[in-house]
């Protein structure tokens, strides 16, 4: 198998980031990563722009973590709650998932990504529950909801015996 290496001008996932040297199969490298410019082909030339691509990813990247530890101060600010339907006993119908988690955090103002809450299962219990939310590498925060009953909790009904 053919190998190129080629300098990465844009940060590509699961690659690296800009100002990175990388070794790729070169039909990824030719037929993906340069007709897009995302990467150009490792010269004695292009060499000369690591130094600046650096630079320019130091800056996105502190700019990044500063965004990101903003947002952290918002979403600890934050208070969540659901109010959900429930049965006899308090047993809930469905169940609170991260999509509503962002649903709400939305509508709050709050812009987080969806695929940045980590929520391992969705939640099936009333009560109070957190959510790990990962805005940057660096930046987790723990969001806590409540989930609270929309109508009354009733005890369940035990059957009578004839």
């Amino acid at each position: 198998m053919a190998y190129s290496e080629v300098l990465l001008v844009k940060p590509v996932d699961g690659l690296g980031g800009e100002g990175d040297q990388v070794k790729v199969r070169a039909g990824y490298a030719r037929n993906f990563l340069l007709p897009r410019k995302i990467a150009v082909p490792l010269t004695t030339a292009n060499r000369k722009q690591v130094e600046s691509l650096q630079k320019r990813r130091a800056l996105r990247e502190a700019e990044e973590l500063s965004g990101a530890q903003q947002l952290a101060k918002q979403l600890e600010k934050a208070s969540l709650a659901f109010a959900v339907k429930t049965g006899e006993g308090g047993k809930m119908f469905g169940a609170i998932t991260s999509a509503d988690i962002h649903d709400k955090l939305t509508a709050a103002g709050i812009t987080v990504d969806r695929k940045r809450i980590h929520l391992h299962t969705p939640v099936k219990t009333l009560g109070q529950h957190s959510v790990k939310v990962k805005l940057h590498a660096e930046v987790t925060v723990e969001l806590n909801f409540d989930v609270v009953s929309e109508n009354p909790i009733e005890a369940p009904v035990a059957e009578e015996k004839k």
